[in-house]
This record gives structure tokens, C-alpha cells and sequence, in this order.
């Protein structure tokens, strides 16, 4: 019978100077832990190209990571930081997480970096928990103008220049996002030739990843966490990339949780499906995988659902023994952290 797992099981212990603060000097000169075998392995990320096989497909997230992060004040003059979740398709509305002394009441007016102010509509979301803001003109320009980079609550430095740079992959296309998919962040140029000349194909999908990828979960019993819900969108593309590999005996990589989470979101009903939607999947140990069948990911907060992602993946016991690897060989958590390889 399979175990029964609580928040318990995905703790551990982390000396906090692991936390990386910031980027290495090149992206692929984060160490990468080879864990498929029997005994990990520790490398640097740019060897990955040796690691994969003529014939694998990458599939990455091309997400882009919007400037989400605003700060304001109310009529009142009470201060204001806003984190925009979403950018509704077609106007001017977004969904944002408030911070503030007191909760604005819909008809307020926010003053966004002394530059433009926005209307507050109401709550919204699942559970009231985000505002429905209209801005005066194209969100996505206004962010860019006078946002900030949403960096991780982990990460104690206001975002830099070199931050607007470096937490965005080289391949970051559809904006959107407002935290990114950290597993990309390690390509560089010189890894994606060296990716092409071995024979790796790649692939890509979006999913605009949200700030409820950083919420705890609070419940000791899985089954009664309520999941944040992304949108993201799988070409067609893709779906026959992915059915070639297959059929000529390849593997299919996912590059981040955040692919995974978009792969096998698509193929719940049983046959991979292209097309744009919401998921809230919550990927625990038990979780049958229909997709993806090795994951390059970094290394994840304790108790959180995307270290619960990773231990379905390569199982649990095999997770706390990796963990417990890089640990002890410092390697550097989280955001700007190193990767690890994982397979099926």
C-alpha cells in the first residue's frame, strides 16, 4: 500500500547562507547534481549536453518575467506595495496582491510610483484574496516603465539592474510571468549550441508562472491543500515534437516544474492536448506521470508543493538522500541556486 505522506515528510534543514542571493558570474557555471544513478554526481551545468542522448527533447517554459512589483500610496497618503498576479487578457485590469496598513475599498484610487494611478474594482480570486485594479493605459508598459523585479521573498536585496537581466532566461518570450522558471536560467548561448550539435531537439510551451509558487502550505494532511491555479498554453507544435521523440525511441526533458506541471496538466485526460487553459494540479508521491520522463530542475523551499513534485518524480526516500547530498556539499538553493537532473 502506498504511504501516506504529511507536510512532515518534506522538511529539512537548510544553514540559510545556502540561500543564494545571487546569480553566478555565467549562468551555466552553476554546479549541476546528476541524480539519475545509483550515487549522485556532482558536475557543472554546462556538462548537461553530455548527459542527454541524440534524440531527447528539452521542453522549455518561455515565459517572461514582468516588472510585477509597484510600489504606491492611497488617497490617504498610507502606503501601498503591489504585486500584480495577472494581466487580464485585452485592457487595462489586473489581479494584484496589496500590501497596506489598511485594505483599499473598491472606487479608491492608488498613485503607482508618483507616475499613474489605478482604480481599485474589488476583490477577486479564489478566495478574495487579490484586488481587481484597472490601470489607466497598457499594463504591460506601465510595469515596464515603473515596476520592479518581482524577486523572491527569500532574496533580501531590492531588485538591481543586473537582476532584470539575470532572473529572466535568455529565451524568455511571452510576458506574463511574475516569478520565473528558475531551471532556465542556467542556458546560456554556448549550452544550447552544444545542445543542437549533440543532436538534443528542443521544444517550447508558456505558463505564466504565478506568486502562489511561493505559498506555503499549511495543512499537515496534502489532500486538503487548495492549490494556486496558472494559465498556460501548449502548442500543437509541441504535442507532435513530443509525439516524434516517442516515436523514435527518445525522452522527454522537462526544464523546470513548470513545464512538467504544464505537460502533464495537458495529458490529465489521458492523450497529450495542445490548447491554452488553467491548471491547479498538485503533483504528490503516487502522481502517475504520462509525459515527462527526466526533469532539470533547482533545488526547492521545505514543505513546499514543488519539492512534493520532485519526490513523485524520483521518489521520496531517493529526494531527502539528494537533499541531504547538497547539503553537505554546499551547493546553492532556490532561485539563483544550482540545478539538479532527475529522471523517471
Amino acid at each position: 500500500m502506498p504511504r501516506c505522506h504529511t507536510l512532515a515528510d518534506f522538511d529539512f534543514a537548510l544553514p540559510p547562507e545556502l540561500i543564494a542571493q545571487h546569480p553566478q558570474h555565467e549562468r551555466s557555471a552553476s554546479r549541476l547534481l546528476d541524480g539519475r544513478g545509483a550515487q549522485p554526481v556532482d558536475r557543472v551545468f554546462s556538462e548537461l549536453p553530455g548527459l542527454l542522448l541524440p534524440g531527447d527533447l528539452l521542453v522549455f517554459n518561455d515565459t517572461r518575467v514582468i516588472k510585477a512589483r509597484l510600489f504606491g500610496v492611497k488617497a490617504s497618503g498610507g502606503a501601498v506595495e503591489a504585486l500584480v498576479e495577472r494581466v487580464l487578457p485585452g485592457g487595462q485590469d489586473v489581479w494584484a496582491h496589496l500590501r497596506a496598513s489598511k485594505s483599499p475599498r473598491p472606487g479608491g484610487r492608488i498613485r503607482f510610483a508618483g507616475a499613474f494611478e489605478a482604480e481599485v474594482l474589488g476583490r477577486c480570486g479564489a478566495d478574495g484574496a487579490l484586488f481587481h485594479l484597472r490601470f489607466p493605459g497598457d499594463p504591460f508598459a506601465l510595469l515596464e516603465r515603473h515596476g520592479h523585479v518581482p524577486l523572491p521573498p527569500y532574496i533580501t536585496h531590492a531588485d538591481e539592474a543586473d537582476d532584470e537581466r539575470r532572473y529572466q532566461s535568455v529565451f524568455a518570450r511571452v510576458p506574463g510571468a511574475v516569478a520565473a522558471p528558475t531551471a532556465s536560467l542556467h542556458f546560456d548561448e554556448a549550452v544550447l549550441a552544444a545542445l543542437d550539435a549533440r543532436g538534443v531537439s528542443r521544444a517550447s510551451l508558456t505558463l505564466h508562472v504565478g506568486a502562489g509558487t511561493f505559498q506555503p502550505v499549511r495543512t499537515d494532511t496534502l489532500a486538503e491543500h487548495r492549490m494556486h491555479s496558472e494559465w498556460y498554453e501548449l502548442p500543437e507544435a509541441t504535442v507532435d515534437a513530443i509525439a516524434r521523440t516517442r516515436g523514435a525511441g527518445g525522452r522527454v526533458v522537462a526544464v523546470g516544474t513548470t513545464s512538467l506541471r504544464a505537460l502533464e496538466s495537458a495529458a490529465l485526460g489521458g492523450a497529450l492536448q495542445a490548447g491554452a487553459r488553467e491548471t491547479d494540479i498538485f503533483i504528490t508521491p503516487g502522481f502517475e506521470f504520462r509525459v515527462v520522463d527526466l526533469l532539470l530542475t533547482n533545488f526547492h523551499l521545505p514543505k513546499s508543493t514543488l519539492l512534493m513534485l520532485v519526490s513523485a518524480l524520483a521518489g521520496h526516500e531517493r529526494m531527502h538522500a539528494l537533499y541531504a547530498h547538497a547539503i553537505e556539499q554546499r551547493y546553492r538553493f532556490f532561485s539563483y541556486g544550482d540545478a539538479m537532473l532527475l529522471q523517471r
